[in-house]
């Protein structure tokens, strides 16, 4: 049998950060080829005469426990050779065929990191840039948080996300904030474990459970609503697209910022608007009021596919770093709008779609049928943005409970 396979260093492929991917060298029918690993290491972390990670490498908790894993998949791929060789067709393989048939997610050592990198790449190229950000974010704080080592499966556990919520803590940032960056890692998770990249049994967020803090009442009253539906802004003020976004949204079923801006002229179809969510891909059909069709027939004068003038660019990752810009000034031109239309709020983006959420169910909409039109795939997010009423209403409420 002319066939052999040896954990190694390849020092012909020499990384950014000076280290160097090790690899299971497959040698078969006099020809040579590499099957990653993927982990990297620096060279006087290897050791080349006995094929084994020294003691030196700080990427994990037991170099030990991960040089076992290395020999398993080595023994792993010993295993379908011999198969393939007893059964008389490895000698009829050419080498890219035997590498395609060890070569596989079974046969490679997925560190937490490489998995979420391998899911960020998907994601973009699904135009899923939210998503991909999100999980990017949470992975490049982790990364801070392990100085730069690699993060195997087992090693995420709950000793690790309480020392990660430790350190989260001294740095000053909010419970809130944690909670993101957690909710994108126990995706990642969960994905994994349907992939079966990883046992169920590891799951570490059985255990460990997401913390957050209840915010500040994002939902307006109506006469502050009215305010600013009512407001005469001329189209020369710097907040007069921030008005018409805010009133669009708040007119539209309380539709997000990114599918405002993706909302296109041909979108509109016999008085009604007809588009899907980005995030859900759910199909919205939404008759289009007095009110809205004044602000919709002002951008339409503009010619462009797209209604608002947020998106400048065709490439679709572009696309998305437009929108990231077009918000955060809208969100400072809202912060302007509420002292010009003289309203004492915090108002953002998200304000238009939790004060329609509120004077839904303000005006007994059933919760369904507003979970339904604001596109959530349960009630219960429903219930979490409805959850804070405004004062004035609790008030109107206990006044009534005191008259009996």
């Amino acid at each position: 049998m002319n066939t052999s396979i040896t954990p190694s260093l390849d020092l012909r492929r020499k990384k950014k950060d000076g280290t160097f991917p090790l690899v299971l060298r497959l040698g078969h029918n006099q020809s040579t080829t590499t099957i990653h690993l993927k982990i990297s290491l620096n060279e006087k972390d290897w050791d080349a005469k006995n094929n084994i990670i020294r003691k030196t490498y700080k990427g994990v908790e037991s170099v030990t426990r991960l040089n076992n894993v290395i020999h398993k998949k080595k023994s792993e791929a010993l295993d379908i050779i011999m198969e393939l060789h007893e059964a008389g067709h490895l000698s009829l393989m050419s080498i890219a065929e035997l590498r395609e048939k060890i070569d596989n997610d079974k046969n490679t050592v997925l560190t937490f990191y490489s998995y979420a990198d391998e899911q960020i790449e998907e994601l973009k190229k699904a135009h899923r840039f939210g998503t991909a950000r999100s999980y990017q974010g949470a992975i490049s704080v982790l990364k801070k948080f392990t100085i730069g080592k690699e993060l195997q499966f087992h090693e995420l556990n709950y000793k690790f996300l309480t020392k990660f919520e430790s350190y989260h803590a001294s740095k000053g940032n909010s419970p809130n904030g944690l909670a993101v960056y957690m909710r994108a890692i126990r995706s990642l998770y969960n994905k994994a474990i349907k992939s079966g990249v990883v046992e169920k049994e590891h799951y570490p967020f059985s255990d460990y459970k997401i913390k957050s803090v209840p915010t500040e009442k994002r939902a307006l009253e109506w006469s502050f609503l009215k305010k600013i539906i009512e407001k005469e802004i001329k189209p020369a003020d710097e907040c007069f697209n921030a008005r018409n976004y805010f009133v669009s949204s708040y007119m539209m079923y309380g539709m997000n910022f990114t599918d405002m801006a993706f909302l296109k002229v041909s979108d509109i179809k016999d008085g009604r608007i007809q588009y899907r969510r980005k995030k859900t891909s759910k199909l919205y059909d939404i008759k289009i009021t007095t009110n809205l069709e004044g602000i919709l027939s002002y951008y339409r004068k503009t010619p462009s596919d797209f209604i608002f003038p947020i998106i400048h660019r065709e490439e679709s990752e572009l696309q998305y770093r437009d929108i990231l810009w077009a918000r955060k000034r809208y969100n400072k031109q809202l912060k302007k709008l509420a002292i010009l239309c003289d309203i004492e709020a915090n108002l953002t983006s998200y304000v238009s779609r939790h004060s329609f959420a509120t004077q839904a169910m303000l005006q007994q909409v059933p919760l369904n049928a507003i979970s339904s039109m604001l596109g959530h795939s349960s009630l219960k997010t429903t219930e979490i943005y409805l959850k804070s009423l405004p004062s004035s209403i609790l008030d109107d409420y206990n006044e009534k409970i005191m008259q009996g």
